[in-house]
């Protein structure tokens, strides 16, 4: 009989997660007389989204806030003349937000790494204490710093994203992390920025342009602020770029860009394997001819045969999952299975949960087709509820929802949007001579080998390659220092600048339970 699997799926992870190499030297290494070359850093001011607020661990927390790219480079441009960067902290290292004293679970507090249930699983959980952050309590002053977590592209030009009351609306029109530090209730992140008379500013967005409608699996809501998930559209992105570039570059005021990435560099996407399933050689038999194996000679009737797999014993089994692109062949599955004599009940069960059923696959390049998503591995082998046995055992039995995975066709979307945007990112970078990061190819470096810093190694791997925090989509300290790095190289190209760059080795690699 099938058994309820239940596990974490990781790659080994004998790791040290805090520490510097021995022959790690100090920041401002050589002898290059320091200059800020053509640029004048004395106002800086970044936009952005949760990269540029620092956020990390699933969280925004005052620490992360302080090691976030931004701040870290202000700190850097106070050497080249720069000026006082002010950060909308936030009151404690917990991280999530109140509203009103109460709790949202949308914005619980950060996750930590509180051990290994093996020596290859990871028990990461949040931290048992509550945030004392409430969005309803306004800071007052203005912020060098305006990356707000969860914004997209348009949503930094649009008046009133910082107005409470845009919390209440349905869909929201407002944004919390902007309603604390916003100087009015009808101001935008844009308008703030300019507010302050810049001399030099930094602009990373459009992840979250396409990132939530990814981590949903591809399964789209709207463009709600808070919720939303659609794929910006390629049009809305550049026309709200362009203003953003237009007003930041009057007068000729000089800036640094970045491009981004493909999502699924991101380890959020990379951990999980699309074939984690162990079976056993009964089990497998078992799956082959009297489960799945009925299905796949219907389906092959149907010339859809190579939806299902045939399984084998061992560890490395496909996931079977619903795929809603698909053409649903229900009532063809239930028609034949009870022409064979299965009972019209359990043939009705099977054509609903198999019609658009397939194993998970990858290209014969060795490149995923379908990425199961980090947090898709707390479900997979569980009972699914309410379904009987042997039907019931998500991922093996029982296909995993859309929303867990992001099959192929979801990915060419998003690649399809993301080149658009850089398209236009480039474009605009180019036109005003804007210092330009290629995060696109830091992150597809991190992917593939990773990088190395004197002894210090770091990658894209989930927990092991230091370079991201354990929500598998944000930098960790030494990620965002490293980012910090790449943007100080792009202005030296752009501007001339001679800027001492940060020793990575100087920040952890993930933050514990408790942060001093």
């Amino acid at each position: 009989m099938i058994k309820n699997f239940k596990w974490l799926l990781f790659a080994s992870l004998s790791i040290a997660l805090v520490g510097c190499s021995d022959d790690d030297t100090e920041d401002g290494v050589g002898e290059v007389p320091i200059s800020a070359g053509t640029a004048d850093f004395s106002k800086y001011v970044a936009l952005g989204d949760s990269f540029a607020a620092g956020f990390s661990d699933n969280a925004l927390f005052k620490k992360g806030q302080e090691n976030g790219y931004p701040n870290l480079l202000a700190q850097q441009f106070m050497l080249v003349g720069g000026g006082e960067f002010t950060l909308p902290l936030m009151n404690d290292n917990v991280g999530g937000l109140l509203f009103g004293g109460n709790p949202n679970p949308s914005f619980g507090p950060r996750v930590y790494l509180q051990g290994f249930l093996n020596p290859t699983t990871p028990i990461i959980v949040p931290i048992p204490e509550s945030s004392t952050t409430d969005v309803f309590q306004h800071l007052t002053g203005t912020f060098s710093n305006l990356g707000v977590p969860g914004a997209k592209s348009f949503h930094l030009i649009a008046p009133g994203y910082g107005n409470p009351a845009g919390l209440a609306t349905s869909p929201a029109s407002a944004n919390p992390y902007f309603v604390r530090m916003a100087s009015s209730v009808s101001t935008s992140v844009l308008a703030d920025a300019l507010a302050q008379n810049p001399t030099f500013f930094s602009l990373w967005i459009g992840g979250n342009d396409v990132l939530g409608y990814a981590t949903n699996g591809g399964v789209p809501t709207s463009q709600d602020p808070i919720s939303g998930n659609d794929i910006t559209p390629p049009a809305t992105f550049e026309f709200a770029y362009n203003q953003l570039i237009t007003q930041l570059t009057a007068g000729g005021r000089k800036g640094v860009v970045a491009n981004l990435p493909y999502i699924n560099t991101l380890p959020f996407f990379t951990t999980v394997p699309y074939n984690p399933v162990p079976l056993d050689e009964a089990t497998a038999t078992q799956l082959n001819t009297q489960l799945l194996g009925p299905v796949k000679q219907i389906l092959t009737a149907l010339g859809e045969g190579d939806r299902i797999a045939t399984l084998t014993a061992g560890s490395a089994n496909p996931l079977l999952i619903r795929d809603e692109s698909l053409v649903n062949y229900a009532t063809q599955i239930t028609g034949a299975l009870m022409a064979g004599g299965v009972s019209q009940a359990q043939a009705g069960l099977m054509g609903s949960l198999y019609g658009q059923a397939r194993h998970t696959k990858k290209l014969a390049n060795g490149s995923f087709t379908d990425f199961v998503l980090l947090t898709s591995r707390a479900v997979i082998g569980t009972p699914q509820a309410g379904v009987p046995a042997p039907f019931n055992t998500v991922g093996v039995t029982y296909p995993m929802e859309d929303k867990r995975i992001l099959t192929g066709t979801e990915v060419a979307e998003i690649k399809v949007a993301t080149d658009a945007y850089n398209v236009t990112i480039k474009n605009a970078a180019d036109a005003n001579g804007l210092a330009l990061v290629d995060t696109y190819g830091i992150m597809n470096q991190l992917l593939n080998g990773g990088v190395r810093y004197g002894n210090i190694h770091i990658s894209a791997s989930f927990i092991t390659g230091g370079a991201f925090s354990l929500d598998g989509i944000h930098p960790s300290p030494r990620g965002y220092a490293y980012i910090a790095n790449k943007f100080l190289e792009a202005i030296e190209e752009a501007y001339g600048s001679s800027i001492p760059e940060l020793n990575i080795g100087n920040y952890t690699v993930q933050y514990g339970q408790t942060i001093n």
